[in-house]
């Protein structure tokens, strides 16, 4: 049998993942996602773009100096104080990477840039030369590579190898290419640039089309080397190559590709869950690979078929993605070892102080709730992942309310640890009014952008997850709370979204690659 070729997975989730409207991420969510991403076997981590912002420099920097099993990565513009900025912050990695871009297409060129093919080349050349000063390890991407004309591509490709790139990326910036595209662009670099073989080809491809994980394996077949995806395929508008599809599409049919990734594919469904939780983006049930519904079979004959043999409507397993087959119901006789066993099957490595607090929780809702779902525990572990320093910490709420009268709301807080109580009679139903009585409580005005509620699990017990964005003096941060009280959770979720915007938020600039 022959030895599947290995094609490298470079991970972008917390540099262009970011730039979804709203997926903004503290230093320590950075680091929390960026050791998930070792621990799924990721090749690359793009960690940041680190002149965009002393937050974006200080979360590439703590990464490099932390992270071990996977090139960290920082991204540059073709200027001498980008790459220099990029190489401050990566210089105590173990496996460091600059990643230098520069735009190539006639377009780019003529409206943004107002330069020259010869200018471009030598910009590139400059930059790809100042990086290796630094660096062993640099990769150049021509942006907007898919609409850049074939033989200026290879120009430009054969010029940044030549100059000590280690590897070309070519992305599709704006989702406009097509499989077909794709193919012959790879398969024309192969073929006409002379030194293609010293450099791994990459591909990055965004999913305006909906193409971007085609385009990628399109990508692959012709040659590439190396794939640049997000986790869940969040991205810039429409999102980037989702690295869970990509993945397990190599996997899945590797008698097709003859290729596969050193990604430890039982990982894919918890990192998937971690990132949903710190960006506030939720994976729609019907996504593939780590969706809700992804392994789920309603229809009878499709039921049928699964009873007699699993092959006949699953294409893969559930257990080699992370998910389990059934529920294992816990209960509140149900002790720490039983919870920490179903929390290291569901992919949640705890601390003896984080096991702790979800098992105080755990009892607590044991009390609520006849039957725990593997849902409930992945809501309580996902909850103690994402915990932020908190000014305020939710009590309880006394509430009165009518159909057609304002609530009376009784709100408990503490902040800093020391109680407060206050006491209002407004608001359009129960949760406004918990709302309004927060901001009293606070003392800081918001806009409630977006407000989200959703079942954790399934029956009337179940747990419900509510998910707000808050604005405040140009600010817009998230919040999220969860019990089987909504309004409840509704409370948690607006106190900790307060939260974030009391630590503030750093300015960010926002590049294409």
């Amino acid at each position: 049998m022959t030895t599947p070729r290995s094609v490298r997975i470079f991970d972008t989730t917390l540099r262009d993942g970011e730039q979804s409207p709203g997926a903004s991420m503290n230093r320590t969510e950075k680091m929390e996602i960026a050791q998930a991403l070792v621990q799924l076997g990721v090749d690359i981590i793009e960690a940041g773009f680190p002149i965009a912002s002393p937050g974006d420099f200080e979360s590439v920097r703590d990464i490099a100096t932390a992270v071990r099993g996977a090139t960290v990565c920082g991204l540059a513009r073709c200027s001498d104080a980008d790459i220099d900025r990029a190489w401050e912050a990566l210089q105590h990695a173990a496996q460091p990477r600059i990643h230098v871009f520069l735009a190539t297409s006639s377009i780019h060129r003529e409206f943004k840039l107002r330069m020259t093919e010869d200018e471009v080349v030598a910009r590139a050349v400059a930059g790809v030369s100042r990086a290796r000063r630094h660096c062993g390890d640099v990769e150049f991407s021509p942006e907007d590579a898919a609409r850049t004309e074939l033989d200026f591509l290879c120009r430009v490709v054969e010029a940044v190898i030549a100059a000590g790139a280690t590897t070309v990326n070519i992305p599709d910036t704006v989702g406009y290419a097509t499989p077909q595209q794709m193919h012959r662009v790879i398969k024309t670099l192969r073929d006409r640039v002379p030194n293609i073989d010293k450099a791994v080809i990459s591909v990055h491809c965004h999913d305006d089309l909906g193409l971007a994980v085609a385009n990628s394996l399109a990508a692959v077949e012709a040659g590439a080397g190396q794939v640049e995806c997000t986790i869940n395929g969040i991205g810039e508008r429409a999102g980037n190559c989702s690295l869970e599809e990509v993945v397990m599409a190599l996997r899945t049919r590797r008698d097709h590709y003859g290729c596969d990734t050193r990604v430890v594919t039982q990982r894919l469904v918890p990192t998937s869950r971690l990132v949903a939780t710190i960006t506030g983006i939720q994976v729609p049930r019907n996504k593939a690979i780590v969706g809700r519904n992804a392994f789920a079979h309603e229809a009878g004959i499709h039921q049928d078929g699964m009873l007699k043999d699993r092959s006949t409507y699953e294409i893969m397993r559930p257990e080699d993605v992370g998910l389990e087959r059934t529920d294992l119901v816990l209960g509140k006789h149900s002790g720490r070892a039983a919870l920490a066993d179903r929390a290291k099957a569901l992919g949640y490595q705890l601390t003896p102080e984080q096991l702790q607090t979800v098992f105080e929780r755990f009892k607590v809702l044991a009390d609520r709730k006849k039957e725990i779902y593997d849902g409930d525990i992945a809501a309580l572990c996902e909850t103690e992942f994402a915990a932020l320093p908190e000014q305020f910490t939710f009590d309880r709420y006394v509430l009165s309310t009518a159909s057609g009268s304002p609530p009376t709301v009784e709100l408990h807080v503490l902040q800093s640890g020391q109680p407060v109580q206050v006491t209002v009679t407004a608001g359009d139903g129960p949760i406004d009014g918990i709302f309004l009585a927060i901001e009293k409580a606070t003392g800081m005005t918001t806009v409630c952008r977006d407000f989200r509620v959703q079942a954790v699990t399934v029956g009337k017990d179940a747990q419900a997850e509510v998910t707000v964005e808050l604005e405040h003096a140009g600010q817009v941060q998230r919040g999220r709370g969860v019990s089987t009280d909504s309004l409840e959770a509704s409370a948690k979720a607006f106190l900790a979204a307060i939260n974030r915007l009391a630590l503030g938020a750093q300015p960010r600039l926002h590049p294409q690659a």
